[in-house]
């Protein structure tokens, strides 16, 4: 990533630590991601949902309508960020 790359993803990610305002960030994401780019993020968001459920990856492709690529490729950043960590409790408040 370059230097003026990296400078606005940090603010960004500033700014969302910041903001408690749920309206503002929904703005703000519509604003920044087109509607597909949200529906990818919401599907990740699910993916590591049923991933930390035990479900199998082809499972997880067929609930959510999405290509094993796709789940792959969650389950592969799921593991290497260790989601469990990051967001513990979030397969009881999705799935």
């Amino acid at each position: 990533m370059s230097e003026k790359s990296e400078s606005a993803y940090n603010y960004l990610l500033t700014h969302l630590c910041e903001s408690q305002d749920t309206e503002h960030l929904t703005q703000l994401f519509n604003a920044i991601l087109t509607e597909k780019e949200q529906q990818e993020l919401a599907n990740r968001i699910l993916i590591f949902a049923m991933l930390q459920q035990g479900k199998p990856q082809r499972e997880i492709s067929e609930k959510l309508k999405v290509g094993i690529a796709t789940v792959s490729r969650g389950a592969k950043a799921f593991q290497k960020y260790k989601v469990n960590q990051l967001l513990p409790n979030l397969a009881d408040e999705l799935v």
